[in-house]
């Protein structure tokens, strides 16, 4: 069965990093009898500098006609040191996962045994670490109206919304997943004082009885981003708002040691979007030095999310040998030890599919 694959590799390292991707899904499709056809399209800066948009028709046209889309990075310091810029990357980011329903994202935090000591926490604590961040994508403070300043520009406000549909929709997917992992679903929201997160705590204690198997906890979120600094073993699958998982994940993403090898995927009722969640980190572009592992993983969710579970277990099995055998990039090496390029680390891991 062949696939076809939308590439949207936009800024920064994004080029360099999804090629890489690309390599390592030819060497999946060539040891499996299968073909992945792709097309290219524009976002972000990129998009911007040949369209004026950010997120253009004709790229979301490729997503919705593809059957998973590969995503670079998004970001251009022209436009971050710039606070005019009427149009931003960032916009069509947002404008991406809302045109194509893209509710749940979906972190793993999986910390390698050969990385661990590369954690700024205490190897002993992150050790073992393996837990799924499930954040809701298109509701909540960053979509909600009103919006705005005053006209004196002295006050300005957001306004955080949910429907019981959307948090059924994002609580039925943590559950799934939960299942499918160590059974147990942590829900973290601020139920003491925000009245969006008691709405959230009510329907995920409704839910509870149609997953008894999964053990369910909540937890304020201050209480678990102490948490997870502390004991990242206690989780398995969070679930969380929009602000919340963004705030979260972030802080969880410096477990492992390097935001390079963290993969994630944007799960929508009309297409599925696959990202490493590092940013663009243009100061690297075009030097060959970004670390393409976050997005070789996020290919092999991807793998995993079009039925190909042991075509994604052979990818992480390339990647774990690359690291065990020191062919990674410099974000992963100590003082005096030789570092590879990231064409240099594609290769080997394609080579040892």
């Amino acid at each position: 069965m062949d696939f076809k694959i939308a590439l949207l590799p936009g800024d920064g390292i994004g080029p360099e990093i999804v090629a890489e991707a690309v390599k390592v899904l030819d060497a999946v499709a060539a040891k499996y009898g299968h073909g992945f056809s792709y097309e290219k399209a524009l976002v972000g800066a990129s998009a911007i500098d040949a369209t004026g948009d950010p997120y253009p028709q004709e790229t979301h046209r490729v997503c919705l006609e593809s059957d998973a889309v590969l995503f670079g990075a998004i970001g251009d310091p022209k436009y971050d040191n710039d606070p005019s810029a009427k149009v931003r990357p960032e916009q069509g980011l947002l404008r991406m996962r809302k045109s194509l329903g893209l509710y749940a994202n979906l972190r793993p935090l999986a910390v390698f045994d050969s990385l661990a000591h590369r954690s700024p926490l205490k190897t002993e604590i992150v050790k073992g670490a393996d837990f799924l961040c499930v954040r809701e994508l298109t509701g909540g403070m960053y979509f909600g109206r009103p919006q705005g300043r005053s006209e004196d520009g002295n006050t300005a406000y957001d306004t955080c919304v949910y429907t019981r549909e959307e948090v059924e929709r994002i609580l039925h997917l943590a559950f799934r997943h939960a299942r499918a992992r160590r059974k147990k679903l942590t829900v973290v929201d601020k139920a003491n004082v925000i009245a969006t997160s008691r709405l959230w705590r009510q329907i995920a204690k409704e839910m509870e009885g149609q997953y008894a198997d999964v053990e369910l906890e909540f937890m304020f979120v201050d209480n678990a981003a102490m948490q997870i600094i502390q004991r990242p073993t206690h989780f398995d699958v969070i679930v969380t708002e929009n602000l919340f998982g963004d705030i979260l994940t972030d802080e969880a993403s410096v477990i492992s040691g390097s935001l390079g090898m963290l993969p994630s995927a944007s799960i929508g009722e009309q297409a599925a979007l696959f990202e490493p969640i590092h940013g663009s980190y243009p100061q690297a572009a075009g030097k060959n030095i970004a670390n393409p592992m976050a997005t070789i993983l996020s290919a092999a969710m991807m793998l995993e999310h079009l039925g190909r579970t042991e075509e994604a277990a052979d990818v992480r099995r390339a990647v774990n040998t690359a690291i065990e055998k020191g062919v990674v990039t410099e974000d992963l090496t100590s003082r005096g030890e030789k570092a590879c390029g990231t064409s240099e680390t594609g290769d080997f891991i394609a080579a040892n599919i």
